[in-house]
């Protein structure tokens, strides 16, 4: 399973990477069949999101470590190295820039982006 992660350097810029976490099978829920999981992560709280049409964002970091899940409509993020990525349906984003620079976002077409974000405790604290 793959996912991009967005992370501020030792300078403060910001950056894309390209994350491909392991899934095994998995007994999640006997009787049914084994699913392909990844290791559990803790999250702190789920917030449902609507970005509104023509939305576009200034710099900012992240305000803490979370994920990001696109379900509807398209997102543009611009890190500071330059880079610009479109995430549409689908995607899954790790925004890890809780300092620094950070990234700006804007709405792409003419939908409205729905997402759901998933706050993270500390990444000291990630683990199950």
């Amino acid at each position: 399973m793959n996912y991009t992660r967005i992370y501020c350097d030792a300078t403060g810029e910001s950056h894309f990477e390209d994350v491909s976490v392991p899934v095994a099978p998995i007994n999640l829920a006997p009787p049914a069949p084994p699913l392909n999981l990844a290791a559990p992560m803790r999250a702190e709280r789920v917030i449902l999101c609507e970005v509104p049409l023509a939305w576009a964002s200034t710099w900012h970091p992240a305000p803490q470590r979370q994920f990001y899940f696109q379900l509807s409509g398209t997102l543009e993020i611009k890190v500071s190295d330059g880079q610009v990525r479109q995430f549409s349906p689908g995607s899954l984003v790790l925004l890890e820039d809780t300092t620094g620079k950070g990234h700006c976002t804007r709405v792409l077409g003419n939908a409205v982006a729905k997402g759901v974000f998933v706050q993270l405790p500390a990444k000291e604290n990630a683990a199950v």
